[in-house]
């Protein structure tokens, strides 16, 4: 469907207008040029799309950019983020002029793409293409929830939309075509794109690797779609949104645009799309515009023309909090709870006497006991979760949730096996204040990898249930068992990677994550059954701390240290077992959560590893590679530096070496060494 206007209504100012959008072209450039970096063709080719939607449609209040019923704007093809700034300044949001000029700088709140948390109006961090489209989708599925567990007749609490950009590279993406499947699926009616079909990627036309029928394929799945032939038509793209906006379906609308737009020699060409203009050119590109401010300035009535833009929903923030007043005297057992979601993601108190707890002499899975303290927080509000179609196998499910589909807003979320949209859309509901989980297998996670990254570099406190973290899955061999994950999940700067040694460690894990606010946790869970670690005995409580000292040396002095995680944690203990009775005083620690052990006081870390104390093995079924942190030169490594197996998992971890007499071996060699080396000494 082509959507072509010739007449403009007579309320809007058509000669206001396009002033308008220079102003926005022109900011945008002359950042670029300030800089000598950034993308240029973008903003010349986008502004008129972007314009007609903040100006038309957007509800947006500069003065209060988090307040709750704001519709979210996310520029997904994120390169083009001088175009998002010059709107910022524009409209009035703290954003000063002097920072358009300091674009790509060091300290400054313009950076080469859009930062969460950074840049006032910046509703999420884009950049890796894809990923706005698909955390877009994520704040839709949140919208929908919100409304149905807060909206009450006659009070439509949550009632906005998201409105992005997005451009061919982000449709070429893999995650964006996960995310478009789940979104045309879910029905999100309240999710808008508007598609900047410009025809040029960097390395020429599109047609060299994106010849598919773009409306054809949101046709397929799902979506509205609208075509709009001519980028600079403001009526057809507001046609365009109006239509949109009334379909209860997500809607994509295509705008045939020109990257680079009216500058003389790049115009259509790779060339705009990364490449500052250069003086010459941007005099030129000036001149197509008729515009002769000097740089970064803007003529006084178009500023403010552009500053009142945010009058429409300046008023809107004003009526909805008047509705809002209403809301809570008619409901006040609603609003309390309904301003903690609208706060953000919000720690989850847990009371631990509601919590289950493990005994001596239980064998639990770690999987399974994370679904059990699932079900015990299940009324928390805001916390969402599900799974990437792998619910039975991780323990996601909470019965008493429902499900979330098209007319039934539960709590339970199906994914589908898209891990990566999965990942993405957690983080859009993070930042749309609930609380989020999602499971699939621990090997999976690589599908993912993007998403959990921005999460944690916007501090999202998304969590991630990954089971059968191991060889200890078995027979489904090589290609489903994790062996480099975990080094590289804990390479994530933010990120606390747990893998609890029993289910108890697990109950403290999810406590962890729950009360986190500044950043996601990754949960490694077994498949396999694991022996409990009695809580009278054991201090799994300091599980916390992210290490401890699970169980001393019968001495009190211990001559080497045992350090594990997950299930190799019961193996130590077995092996310390045998060590004292040989004559070696050992010492067991639990390292579940390296973070988290980093983020402890210095003494406390000397006191669980003690520096004299040199002599030290690890024990994890994973790449030893991260070990040396925590072993030190003198210390042994026993770990996986190869790919897996098909077989039982008992004869895995004996083919492998993880066993009590590997263990006992090392121990014994590397407290040798060290008595030899201290006898040497003296």
């Amino acid at each position: 469907m082509a959507v072509n206007l010739e007449e403009q209504p007579p309320h809007y100012d058509r000669e206001m207008d396009a002033r308008a959008v220079t102003a926005i072209r022109m900011l945008a450039i002359d950042g670029v040029e300030q800089a000598q970096s950034g993308h240029p063709g973008l903003p010349l080719g986008a502004a008129p799309m972007a314009y007609a939607l903040w100006s038309r449609f957007l509800r947006f209040d500069p003065r209060d950019p988090a307040w709750p019923n704001r519709d979210r704007f996310i520029l997904s093809a994120g390169h083009g983020s001088m175009l998002l700034y010059a709107l910022l300044n524009l409209t009035g949001y703290d954003l000063a002029r002097e920072e358009l000029k300091r674009f790509r700088q060091w300290g400054s709140k313009t950076p080469g793409h859009p930062e969460y948390g950074l840049t006032p109006g910046v509703e999420t961090t884009t950049g890796p293409l894809g990923q706005g489209f698909a955390t877009g989708v994520g704040m839709a599925m949140a919208r929908r929830l919100l409304a149905a567990q807060l909206n009450r007749d006659g009070f439509p609490v949550v009632d906005w939309r998201v409105f992005g950009i997005v451009s061919d590279g982000d449709l070429m993406e893999g995650v964006s075509a996960e995310a478009a499947s789940l979104a045309g699926h879910l029905q999100l009616g309240h999710l808008i794109y508007l598609y900047d079909d410009n025809h040029i990627s960097i390395e020429g036309n599109t047609e060299i690797a994106f010849t598919e029928g773009v409306e054809a394929r949101f046709q397929s799945l799902g979506w509205h779609t609208v075509g709009v032939d001519d980028a600079e038509n403001l009526d057809a793209i507001s046609q365009a949104l109006s239509a949109a906006i009334l379909d209860p379906r997500p809607s994509l609308i295509r705008v045939r645009t020109h990257i680079g737009y009216r500058a003389p020699h790049v115009q259509d060409t790779p060339k705009a799309h990364g490449t500052p203009l250069g003086p010459e050119e941007t005099r030129l590109t000036k001149a197509a515009y008729s515009w002769s401010e000097p740089p970064f300035a803007v003529p006084a009535e178009v500023e403010q023309h552009l500053a009142g833009l945010a009058d429409r929903g300046q008023r809107a923030h004003q009526e909805w909090r008047e509705l809002f007043q209403q809301y809570g005297q008619a409901h006040p057992d609603m609003a309390p709870v309904a301003e903690k979601l609208f706060r953000g993601p919000h720690v989850i108190e847990t009371r631990p006497e509601a919590l289950p707890v493990w005994h001596a002499g239980d064998s639990v899975a770690t999987r399974t006991a994370s679904g059990q303290v699932l079900a015990a927080v299940a009324d928390a509000p805001g916390l969402v979760g599900g799974s990437a179609d792998l619910a039975p196998s991780n323990d996601t499910r909470v019965e008493e949730w429902g499900d979330f589909e098209p007319g039934t807003p539960g709590r339970n979320l199906h994914f589908g096996v898209r891990e990566h949209a999965m990942g993405a859309a957690l983080n859009g509901m993070a930042l749309a204040g609930l609380r989020p989980y999602g499971g699939t297998f621990l090997i999976f996670s690589d599908y993912m990898r993007p998403a959990i990254r921005l999460a944690a570099l916007m501090h999202l406190p998304t969590i991630y249930v990954f089971t059968h973290d191991s060889i200890g899955l078995g027979e489904d061999g090589p290609t489903h068992q994790p062996v480099e994950q975990l080094a590289g999940l804990r390479s994530v700067p933010g990120l606390y990677v747990f893998r609890p040694a029993d289910a108890n460690e697990t109950r403290v894990a999810w406590q962890v994550a729950l009360a986190r606010e500044d950043g996601p946790v990754a949960l490694a869970l077994t498949r396999q059954k694991l022996p409990v670690l009695d809580p009278s005995r054991y201090p799994v409580h300091l599980a916390a701390r992210g290490g401890y000292v699970l169980r001393e040396a019968s001495s009190g002095s211990p001559a080497l240290i045992l350090l594990a995680t997950g299930s190799e944690v019961s193996l130590a203990l077995a092996a310390q077992e045998q060590l004292e009775l040989a004559g070696t005083p050992t010492r067991v620690v639990s390292l579940p959560c390296w973070e988290l052990f980093r983020r402890a006081p210095e003494e406390y870390r000397d006191e669980v590893l003690p520096p004299s104390i040199t002599a030290r093995v690890s024990v994890e079924a994973a790449s030893p590679q991260p070990w040396h942190e925590w072993v030190g030169p003198e210390g042994a490594i026993l770990g996986i530096d190869h790919f897996g197996a098909s077989a039982p998992y008992e004869r895995l971890y004996a083919e492998f070496g993880l066993t009590v007499e590997h263990v006992v071996a090392l121990g014994r060699q590397v407290a040798a060494q060290k008595a030899e080396k201290a006898g040497g000494k003296s």
